[in-house]
């Protein structure tokens, strides 16, 4: 199937340039995280019906969710963070606070050593870029299409990326199986998909 091949190597492409440009970004971007939170609280705050929420434990340059998380916990919405248990299928979720022991799982990504398991109503998703459509550029594993894609086919869930505004491209190259995220939410405010 050339298109697909077609595609992957685009993303290859895409993904490299957008590692890159995240790395410019992170290094001087003292502080975005705090207000990405703080734009995020001001919509969160105002869903009803969600008790659970995912974020995650950053790794390389990605906006460090943590800030965001500790106010969910303060808010008293149940916080987890995925786990990857197998290749090829979706992510788990395993509850998450400040305090708890975190181990080093797959790809060196930490995770907590213990807790409860549980489903997200709402996820904050890392990217490498995103684009005014909604669309998110991964690291090219499919975890989290995956996952969104799982998890709306049982409920109404909401995948919301965090990042830099920076990190925001033109058009993100996307194929059938890549989830849109309902907004992304950046230091500079929220970006509504068109």
């Amino acid at each position: 199937m050339p298109e697909l091949s077609d595609l992957a190597a685009v993303k290859r492409a895409a993904r490299a340039e957008a590692y890159a440009r995240r790395e410019r970004i992170h290094a001087g971007a003292a502080g975005a995280a705090r207000l990405a939170a703080a734009h995020a609280l001001g919509e969160v705050a105002q869903l009803r019906g969600v008790e659970r929420i995912s974020g995650y434990l950053p790794i390389r340059s990605e906006i460090d969710p943590r800030p965001l998380m500790r106010a969910f916990l303060g808010l008293d919405f149940q916080v987890c963070v995925p786990v990857i248990e197998h290749r090829g299928q979706p992510l788990r979720f395993r509850a998450w606070t400040p305090a708890a022991p975190i181990l080093r799982g797959h790809h060196g990504i930490d995770v907590p050593a213990e807790g409860a398991w549980f489903d997200p109503e709402f996820l904050v998703v890392p990217l490498l870029a995103f684009d005014a459509r909604g669309h998110r550029l991964g690291y090219g594993g499919g975890y989290y299409d995956r996952t969104i894609a799982h998890l709306r086919e049982s409920g109404d869930v909401r995948a919301v990326g965090i990042a830099y505004a920076g990190q925001e491209i033109e058009a993100v190259p996307d194929g059938d199986n890549d989830m849109r995220l309902d907004a992304i939410v950046t230091e500079r405010g929220i970006v509504w998909p068109k």
